[in-house]
């Protein structure tokens, strides 16, 4: 449905002992859209990422997942919101010792009774759409820094999931690469309905790929601008998210 929230974050808190991060966190992701978080470092966003895959408990607010709260679920009703997304990592995360065939058949011999004919199938099939394939008896040590992205994106998407996490998918490319990797994401996003929580700080993809974006602050642990990014760039009042947006030194150059 247009414009259903697929993903609602109430008032959240979020910290490590006592050390405060995010507060007062509060967004929703339409469905098939692509919701970039923006901040500078130390912002939270990878702190709101851990919380909302469910990583970290947040010790406050409520993060719905089509309507289900992650935070109070627990058992089967917490697996169900598992396999409703999947995560692609920083450095992909892909286990060195398996092949790229048994990184991604892993969460098929987990969570289902497929043949293993079966699985690698599936599998092979993910590789096709991230274009890669063929490739599933090499060892990701034989992969590009590009490659083992790709693979990590195609193993968020085994088990066929409405929501896709990315975790600065361009950290590490090159320029050629990480454009490679915008236009997939777009083509996932277009061709399969997926919707894309994608956290980075590259203005460049954020620009090309984003539908709406939020943006972090450190200073006041929340957010502190949402919209389109061009509007953000051209017509927000924050100075700190105009310097962000226009990559200035110093506010005093503005």
């Amino acid at each position: 449905m247009a414009n259903e929230s697929i993903i609602e974050v109430k008032d959240l808190r979020v910290g490590y002992d006592d050390k405060i991060v995010l507060d007062g966190i509060s967004f929703d992701v339409k469905r098939g859209e692509i919701f970039v978080v923006l901040g500078g470092s130390g912002s939270g966003k990878s702190t709101l990422l851990r919380a909302l895959i469910g990583l970290i408990e947040p010790q406050k607010g409520e993060i719905l997942i089509n309507g289900r709260d992650i935070v109070s679920a627990f058992g089967s009703e917490r697996e169900e919101i598992y396999r409703s997304f999947g995560v692609m990592y920083q450095n992909g995360a892909l286990w060195g010792s398996m092949t790229v065939m048994e990184n991604l058949t892993l969460a098929l011999e987990e969570f289902t009774n497929l043949p293993r004919d079966a699985m690698e199938i599936i599998c092979e099939m993910k590789l096709r759409l991230v274009g890669l394939e063929g490739i599933g008896n090499l060892m990701p040590s034989e992969l590009s820094g590009g490659m083992r992205k790709r693979v990590a994106i195609a193993r968020a998407m085994v088990m066929d999931p409405e929501i896709i996490f990315l975790d600065e998918p361009s950290a590490g490319l090159d320029p050629i690469n990480s454009a490679g990797l915008d236009e997939l994401i777009l083509h996932l996003s277009r061709e399969f309905g997926i919707t894309f929580v994608v956290v980075t700080h590259e203005l460049e993809s954020v620009f090309t790929i984003a539908d709406e974006a939020v943006m972090l602050d450190s200073r006041v642990k929340r957010i502190v601008a949402r919209g389109k990014p061009k509007d953000l760039r051209d017509r927000c009042d924050d100075p700190w998210v105009r310097q962000f947006f226009h990559r200035l030194a110093n506010l005093d150059s503005m």
